[in-house]
């Protein structure tokens, strides 16, 4: 079982930046990969990003990419995303959601509460 804990969100002007926080319980955290994603009102919820348990693979949506940067620290279980240069369309509600790395799906087994992170223009 994994618990997980988003925070760093908030309100932000375009073109400033955010960190968020994805914490995570349990022993073997380094074996899971860690994805983050999103929901704006009145849309579906999208994929932003997503760490491989070792933090050496790492995948982005076009969007995002040259701008949100995801890590992880296996030591303090926690990841990571760094959010520059937001704009107006990223406001959402941030999730960070985790499945194992031997699992034979792909399903998200596990998600945070997410953290509302609101840009103005």
């Amino acid at each position: 079982q994994v618990q997980l804990v988003e925070s760093g969100g908030g309100l932000v002007q375009a073109g400033d930046s955010l960190r968020l926080s994805c914490a995570a319980s349990g022993r073997t955290f380094s074996s899971y990969v860690i994805g983050w994603f999103r929901q704006a009102p009145g849309k579906e919820r999208e994929f932003v990003s997503t760490i491989s348990g070792s933090g050496v693979s790492r995948s982005y949506v076009n969007s995002v990419k040259g701008r949100f940067t995801i890590s992880r620290d296996n030591a303090k279980n926690t990841v990571y995303l760094q959010m520059n240069t937001l704009k107006p369309e990223d406001t959402a509600v941030y999730y960070c959601a985790a499945r194992s790395e031997y699992s034979s799906t792909l399903r998200w087994e596990f998600w945070g509460q997410g953290t509302q992170v609101t840009v103005s223009s």
